[in-house]
């Protein structure tokens, strides 16, 4: 039987460039978006979208009924910097809609679960360094609790009803085809837009703030392949590091300014800099490369040529 997949938060910044990768394999008719808002003209254009808000457990059921759904792709949820404005809202769309997912797997109505999560997982006695998979973890935001939560959820619906989910901790995520969801790593997709649109930006973190980021290309086929591994590859059923590249704000800046000569970049930290001083600095993803062969391709300067390449084309900017 082919597989038949629903995609939950498809209006997302990960959901819109799944979306339209999926398709390309599976095919169109067998790829299901969905989203509590309409998705991108490209999305609803090329195959079907149903309207979702996945707390509700009734709609949810009847779709995966509907388009007999063999996977799930859990992507909604509340991000660190809007998690701490709306903690009820978070708590109840990153957790319950993750139950709800679970539960019907347990049932055995879906057969495997992509569920995201994140570097918020770690604290501020986590290593910060090449922080290994297992390790302190104590967060001390809405969403990092919400994520490690979660994690512990995953290994306990794999250990105690064999459901086969899967899961990745993603760092920041830089991507062109959306705009940045409300989290602590926006500004490493809001100043490509900055840069291009008024050779300016001022960024919500310090200067020297380390953080590690990921070119959603490489997020996308990180999380395809996971997803499509042999289950016994699969040996962590929390969540896997996943690590992209380090780098700082003054970092990306400077690399801007090789394609945008007079770009300027000032700096006014925000609440966000205390969350970003709790995450890890670098990852360690042995566990990724070793158990199912993951590989990063996109380093810093790809990631900024692609980016304003990219960025030029869609909106019609001029360097």
């Amino acid at each position: 039987m082919k597989d038949v997949i629903l995609v939950i938060g498809s209006s997302g910044q990960i959901g819109t460039e799944l979306v339209l990768e999926l398709r390309k394999i599976y095919g169109n008719n067998n790829v299901v978006a969905s989203d509590i808002r309409a998705s991108s003209i490209e999305i609803l254009d090329s195959g079907p979208f149903e309207t979702l808000d996945v707390l509700d457990e009734k709609k949810l059921r009847a779709i995966v009924i509907k388009y007999k759904i063999t996977q799930v792709y859990l992507l909604a949820a509340l991000l660190s910097a809007k998690a701490e404005k709306d903690i009820e809202l978070a708590w109840k769309l990153n957790v319950r809609s993750h139950s709800n997912i679970l539960e019907l797997a347990k049932e055995r109505l879906i057969k495997k679960i992509f569920w995201p999560s994140s570097i918020a997982v770690f604290g501020s006695k986590t290593p910060k360094e090449n922080t290994p998979q297992y390790t302190i973890m104590e967060p001390n935001t809405v969403y990092g609790i919400s994520k490690l939560a979660g994690e512990r959820w995953n290994e306990y619906y794999h250990d105690k009803f064999g459901v086969d989910v899967r899961s990745l901790r993603y760092p920041g995520l830089i991507g062109w085809m959306s705009e940045a969801g409300g989290g602590t790593t926006d500004y490493a997709v809001n100043i490509f837009h900055e840069a291009l649109k008024t050779k300016k930006y001022c960024c919500f973190l310090k200067k020297n703030t380390k953080l590690p980021m990921m070119y959603m290309k490489d997020a996308i086929r990180a999380t395809i392949d996971i997803m499509e591994a042999p289950s016994e590859k699969i040996k962590i059923r929390s969540s896997y590091n996943l690590a992209g590249i380090s780098f700082t704000p003054n970092e990306i800046a400077k690399e801007i300014k090789k394609y945008i000569k007079d770009f300027e970049i000032s700096y006014k930290p925000d609440f966000r800099q205390k969350i970003a001083d709790s995450w890890p600095q670098s990852i360690n993803d042995q566990n990724a490369q070793c158990d199912w062969g993951w590989k990063l391709n996109y380093n810093l300067q790809k990631i900024t040529k692609d980016m304003l390449s990219n960025l030029k084309k869609k909106y019609q900017y001029n360097y």
